[in-house]
């Protein structure tokens, strides 16, 4: 049980996000923790929603005015899809004593949107991005930047959550977020692919096994690097390669539509020439790669 001073803080949205924090932050001992859910009274999950909030002892309130008048502290916890639609339903609400910070799954251009229809309020306000999953609890790990990002983190952190600031810079955390989700994302769905077609052929625990033996045994900063650096010089034979596994993929009845982009992708690397422009040599780190596609691309376009 914290012994940290109460804070009041507010939920827009009691979902999975929202519940999981709602009932961690209670059960840690935070008195005040209220939500405002546009379906917490109406719609098919109204009863699931209340049925969390009464569990965990979250007090759920009917109107955006209702939680800025509850709370010092909002987390905006709603789909990314909902952050500038909430951020103008609070904007007539918020004042100079709010926090306010924006943990949706959007882009840093919405986030900066969040903040331009708050910007008349005073609040302070702060962008953040979730890194974790909701199996990891209320200390699911949060990144946090912007104007707001330490005050949120310091008043939080005592009551059991996991946030790290990265820098004043609104939308910085969401910058973080969602392009790591290339890979993220990409690896779920390439895993998928992977493995429908290994079923086909009756290898799924080989094929899975020689993935993860590729992938273990070094860190993934030296993994990453070796991949950029590479690429420039094998993207022919590995697009290739690529080719060859979307073919076995229609073989086995599997639709290649992760394989064939990523064969694409490795194309367009090699179209830029600079296996020949390198004289096949490997760049040295990973940043060497990158400054030479981005010229090149610019030099194509």
């Amino acid at each position: 049980m914290s012994t940290a001073p109460q804070i009041r803080l507010g939920l827009i949205g009691y979902g999975e996000i929202g519940s999981c924090l709602g009932a961690g932050l209670r059960a840690n001992g935070l008195v005040s923790v209220s939500s405002y859910d546009i379906a917490a009274f109406d719609g098919p999950y109204s009863g699931l929603i209340q049925s969390r909030a009464a569990t965990a002892g979250v007090t759920l309130v009917r109107s955006a005015a209702e939680l800025a008048g509850a709370a010092d502290i909002i987390l905006g916890v709603t789909p990314g899809s909902s952050s500038l639609d909430s951020a103008a339903a609070f904007a007539p609400h918020l004042t100079s004593s709010h926090v306010f910070a924006d943990v949706a799954s959007a882009t840093p251009k919405v986030k900066k949107g969040v903040a331009e229809r708050l910007a008349g309020t005073g609040a302070l306000l702060a962008d953040a991005s979730i890194v974790g999953t909701p199996r990891d609890g209320v200390g699911l790990p949060i990144l946090s930047s912007g104007p707001a990002a330490e005050a949120v983190r310091d008043a939080l952190v005592p009551w059991g959550m996991r946030i790290e600031a990265v820098g004043p810079v609104l939308g910085t955390a969401s910058g973080i977020k969602i392009l790591r989700s290339v890979l993220m994302k990409g690896i779920e769905a390439l895993l998928g692919e992977m493995m429908l077609g290994a079923r086909y052929y009756g290898i799924d625990a080989q094929v899975l096994a020689s993935a993860s033996k590729s992938l273990s045994g070094r860190p993934f900063l030296d993994i990453a690097g070796g991949m950029l650096t590479t690429s420039v010089i094998h993207a022919k034979r590995r697009a290739e390669e690529a080719e060859m596994a979307a073919e076995a993929l229609r073989d086995a009845g599997v639709e290649p539509i992760m394989t064939l982009p990523t064969a694409a992708r490795l194309r367009l690397l090699e179209s830029l020439g600079l296996k020949e422009k390198l004289g096949g040599k490997v760049p040295a780190r990973y940043e060497d790669a990158l400054e030479l596609i981005e010229q090149a691309l610019r030099d194509a376009s």
